[in-house]
C-alpha cells in the first residue's frame, strides 16, 4: 500500500532543509519515522524494495515538491525575518524532545555512559555555531572542478540531512556553495540541481548503513546520540533576542506555533 501521508511529512523535512540550522533529520524523529526512513533507504536493495518504494517515493515527492515551491519563500523569510523563523524551527525541536524520550525509553533504558553520549553529541552540533560564515556569491561560471565540488558538497551535505541535528544546508554554507545551490533551486537550473542531488542521493544511501547498523547493534547508545544531537541543534538555531519589539512578540508567537506544532504531530505521529 502507498503511504501517501509521507507526502505532507516529506513537504515539512523538504521546508527544514532549506534554512541553515535546520535539519531534515531532526524533522524525522519528530514525525516519528526516523527508524523507517532509514530501513527504508537501506531496503532499496532488498527484495521488499517495492515496499520501501511505496514509502520512499511519497516522501520524496513531499520533499522535492516542497524545495522547489518554498525555497523562494523560505529563503525571503531567513533573509528578511530570520529571528521570527528560526524561533518557529526551535520551537519545533523543542516539543518532540520528550517525544523523543519516550520513543527511546530514556527513563529506563538510558546509563551513565548514555547521557555522556548525550552530552558529546550535544556539544559537537553546538560548537558548530562557530563555524558560522559569511554568505558568499553565486558561483557564475560552472567548470568541470566547480561541479565536482558541488557533488562532493552534495555528499557531505547528505550526511548532515540524514544525521538529526546536523543541517545539510549549514554544511554547504559553511563550504561556501549554499547561495549557488538554492539559486539553482530557485531558478531551476537543472546542471546544478542533477549534480548536486547525485551527489546527495549516493551519501543518503552511504550514511543510511552507517547509522541502520548503530540503531540495530547500539538502539539506546544511539538515541542517546541522536537526543545530544537535536539538542545541541538548538544551540545553533538560536538567533538571539531581537532589537526591536515587534521582532520579539513576533518571535515569541511563532515560537509558542512551532511547540503547539509539535505537540500536535507527537500526537498524531507517535500514537
Amino acid at each position: 500500500m502507498w503511504e501517501w501521508k509521507n507526502i505532507y511529512r516529506g513537504m515539512i523535512m523538504g521546508a527544514s532543509d532549506v534554512i541553515p540550522g535546520v535539519s531534515g533529520g531532526t524533522i524525522a524523529v519528530m514525525l516519528g519515522i526516523y527508524d523507517r526512513l532509514i530501513a527504508a533507504i537501506n531496503g532499496i536493495f532488498s527484495r521488499e524494495w517495492k515496499t520501501h518504494l511505496r514509502f520512499l517515493i511519497p516522501l520524496g515527492m513531499g520533499v522535492v515538491t516542497s524545495i522547489l515551491l518554498l525555497a523562494r519563500l523560505i529563503e525571503w523569510l531567513f533573509e528578511h525575518y530570520p529571528a521570527p523563523t528560526q524561533f518557529l524551527f526551535m520551537g519545533l525541536i523543542i516539543g518532540v524532545i520528550p517525544y523523543l524520550a519516550k520513543k527511546s525509553e530514556m527513563k529506563y533504558n538510558f546509563k551513565p555512559a548514555h547521557y555522556v553520549l548525550l552530552l558529546i553529541g550535544a556539544v559537537i552540533v553546538a560548537s558548530m555555531v562557530f563555524f558560522k560564515s559569511e554568505e558568499t556569491a553565486v558561483i557564475q561560471e560552472m567548470t568541470a572542478g566547480t561541479y565536482t565540488m558541488l557533488f562532493f558538497s552534495g555528499f557531505i551535505a547528505s550526511a548532515a540531512m540524514i544525521l538529526p541535528g546536523i543541517s545539510g544546508s549549514f554544511i554547504l554554507l559553511i563550504i561556501g556553495v549554499y547561495s549557488t545551490v538554492i539559486s539553482g533551486i530557485s531558478n531551476f537550473q537543472l546542471d546544478i540541481i542533477f549534480v548536486v542531488g547525485l551527489g546527495i542521493l549516493f551519501g543518503i544511501i552511504l550514511m543510511s548503513k552507517v547509522i541502520k547498523f548503530f540503531l540495530e547493534k547500539y538502539s539506546s547508545a544511539t538515541y542517546a546520540l541522536i537526543i545530544g544531537l537535536v539538542v545541541g541543534s538548538i544551540v545553533v538555531i538560536y538567533p538571539g533576542i531581537p532589537e526591536e519589539t515587534g521582532l520579539i512578540i513576533a518571535s515569541v508567537i511563532t515560537f509558542l506555533i512551532g511547540l503547539f506544532f509539535a505537540r500536535l504531530l507527537g500526537r498524531i505521529e507517535y500514537s
